[in-house]
């Protein structure tokens, strides 16, 4: 279960680093994540400023803590990302519902409107989290080049996560 905590990881820490970085990279980046939060309508405008420094401390929590090589900080960053990522996917939801054309920034500059695969890679994020934690558990023995390779595995399905949109639009074509 080890190997499963170490990939889960660096699942999230990579997307999650690639999230934060898209969200806080310039003035204008940080503007048009506020304003996506608005146009979700999901919470009121008043408040899209403070729920969008709430998820960028969140999004760092999470990549402080999964970097961290302590069993008790892993489950932290665990925990985090799936109470995130359940938000998240609540919010996303609920506008795919309403049929609202808003811009994903998720990763930061983004027009491609909120749909459908936005929920299902939440979802695959929030069971990767909840995985992680369930193996975050557990104790037991494990190999050092073996950590290495589950890491960097880990770490790509990462960036492949990041770049959903793209993968997604690759197979529909």
């Amino acid at each position: 279960m080890q190997y499963v905590d170490i990939a889960s990881r660096l699942l999230l820490l990579t997307v999650f680093l690639l999230a934060l970085a898209g969200k806080i990279s310039s003035r204008s980046a940080w503007q048009e994540f506020v304003e996506s939060i608005n146009a979700m309508a999901v919470i009121d405008r008043a408040k899209a400023p403070a729920a969008a420094v709430a998820t960028a401390v969140a999004e760092a929590a999470v990549v402080v803590l999964a970097a961290v090589p302590v069993r008790l900080a892993g489950s932290a960053a665990f925990l985090i990302a799936a109470g995130l990522l359940g938000c998240l996917t609540v919010a996303v939801t609920a506008v795919v519902r309403r049929g609202a054309a808003v811009p994903c920034r998720c990763f930061g500059a983004s027009e491609t409107p909120l749909g459908v695969p936005h929920v299902v890679r939440n979802l695959i994020l929030v069971a990767t989290a909840l995985l992680g934690l369930a193996a975050s558990l557990v104790q037991g023995h494990f190999n050092v080049g073996m950590c290495a390779v589950v890491a960097v595995f880990g770490a790509g399905l990462g960036l492949l996560m990041a770049r959903w949109d793209d993968l997604v639009s690759l197979l529909r074509v």
